[in-house]
């Protein structure tokens, strides 16, 4: 078939079908159209869910992250494990009437002191079975640097020793070590004492702290929080004590007479955990810490203060001011810890009455309502300082008398034994069977600088006394009478 026979039949049936073909063309253009339209709804769906798919990533990834932020920086439980409050030897044991026989076989006294020291030995509120080191009893005293020694390692292994046979732990797993001493800071340091008594791994984060008074038993169990916040799993140490030996005064100056008449000897051990695993072990939990200092005022800062009197004889000096600045103190820090403890219902109280005094009582005042604490906690370790520190207190706080018996038991059984009173003063109210799971402990302490520090706890169980409780062979005989 030749070329133009080709192209007379196509021609032929083009014409032929030339109807068909108009009516195909409209329907490739709605087909075409459709499957334009087809195709850019699957691209748009395809990009829709790509986006979601992306976007359901996006956080995914988010919450992920985010969650491990929480778990990594979240704040972590401290647990109290046990603690340990060490425990003299009866042969250290000092009398009111030993204080005075001893004190007048030293020369450096005259009869005014003695007759000043004798004053405020009775209305100290101190019993007949507190103690000294041996350093101060023998006669003479011999403040020397070994004898101070002497008295730090006796102390404080005596309570790590009894704190580790409760405990069963394993010294190798103590991470944190906190060490407070106000007065003794010798070198080596007393911390490094421990670390080579003990064998602690060479990693181990230790601290010093000296010069921070009697709330520093406080402060060291809120740094050693901080530090359990950063590292993971495992044992925190805080040591609190005070020394004797090197820091009795024995000069004339009526202002610094005082310390003789209510330091003794003592000081405490705790163990503290970070490991979720120790709940159930554990006595307590520390739920806040609360920490006020007032050394910006001239008259704070120099209320407890140590130096040298005319004769060149160091000691700590009280001011007449030490109770009124003892209650700013306290005002600071209960207007932080209030927010954090008390029920709503004290906390509008005193909101009212300080917006009432501010704004709309200008003129006449009325006394600043002081929160019912007792709403907030079911037991006081207030620092068994001295009388009047514990009169102050349960006064200004509107306390009952058996919230402040702990405190005044101390004093009478052990005297003023620095930043470990708040321990024996709880191991007090363990021994008495007090302690119940839930209850609230509010440990509250002062110290030079001028500072008030506290720290609240949470039973976790009905609890028990401890190994070798420094009140269990006299717990029968308290609460005594104490003397006006």
């Amino acid at each position: 078939m030749d070329d133009e026979s080709v192209q007379i039949r196509i021609r032929n049936y083009v014409i032929s079908h030339f109807s068909k073909l108009l009516l195909l063309v409209p329907s490739m253009a709605v087909l075409v159209t459709n499957v334009s339209r087809l195709s850019l709804n699957q691209l748009c769906l395809n990009l829709q869910l790509q986006y979601n798919f992306a976007g359901f990533i996006f956080l995914i990834a988010v919450a992920v992250f985010g969650s491990t932020l929480f778990f990594m920086y979240r704040p972590r439980s401290v647990y109290l494990l046990d603690y340990s409050c060490y425990l003299p030897p009866s042969n250290l044991q000092v009398s009111r009437q030993r204080f005075m026989n001893n004190s007048k076989l030293v020369d450096n006294f005259n009869e005014s002191s003695l007759e000043f020291q004798r004053k405020i030995l009775n209305r100290s509120g101190l019993g007949e079975e507190t103690y000294l080191p041996e350093s101060i009893l023998c006669i003479p005293p011999r403040p020397t640097m070994a004898a101070a020694r002497e008295e730090a390692e006796q102390v404080m292994f005596g309570a790590l020793d009894n704190l580790f046979e409760s405990t069963k732990i394993s010294l190798r797993e103590i991470g944190v070590l906190v060490v407070n001493c106000s007065l003794f800071n010798p070198t080596p340091s007393l911390s490094a004492m421990i670390v080579n008594k003990y064998k602690l791994r060479e990693n181990i984060k230790s601290f010093n702290l000296g010069g921070m008074g009697c709330s520093a038993g406080v402060i060291a169990v809120d740094l050693a929080n901080d530090m359990l916040q950063i590292h993971r799993n495992t044992f925190a140490l805080v040591v609190s004590t005070e020394n004797i030996t090197q820091n009795w005064y024995f000069g004339n100056k009526k202002a610094m007479l005082i310390p003789n008449c209510l330091f003794r000897l003592g000081g405490s051990a705790v163990l503290l955990s970070n490991r979720s695993r120790d709940r159930k072990r554990s006595k307590y939990k520390l739920v806040h810490t609360v920490r006020t200092h007032k050394g910006s005022d001239e008259k704070a800062f120099k209320c407890v203060y140590q130096e040298q009197d005319e004769a060149l004889q160091t000691g700590v000096s009280l001011s007449k001011d030490l109770m009124a600045i003892a209650g700013e103190a306290l005002k600071t820090n209960i207007t932080t810890l209030g927010p954090l403890v008390l029920p709503i219902s004290e906390q509008v109280l005193f909101f009212a009455t300080f917006v009432g005094n501010r704004f709309f009582n200008a003129k006449k005042k009325k006394k600043p309502y002081i929160p019912d604490f007792k709403l907030a906690f079911d037991h006081f370790c207030i620092h068994a300082g001295g009388r009047a520190v514990i009169d102050e207190l349960e006064k200004s706080l509107k306390l009952l008398p058996k919230h402040v018996e702990s405190s005044r038991m101390t004093l009478h059984r052990f005297g003023n034994t620095s930043s470990s009173s708040i321990w024996y003063e709880l191991a007090y109210t363990e021994a008495k069977g007090r302690m119940m799971k839930g209850n609230r402990v509010w440990q509250i302490a002062f110290g030079s600088g001028f500072k008030c520090n506290s720290a609240v706890w949470v039973a976790l169980r009905d609890v028990e006394p401890s190994v070798n409780n420094p009140w269990e062979h006299c717990i029968h005989r308290y609460p005594v009478k104490v003397e006006p």
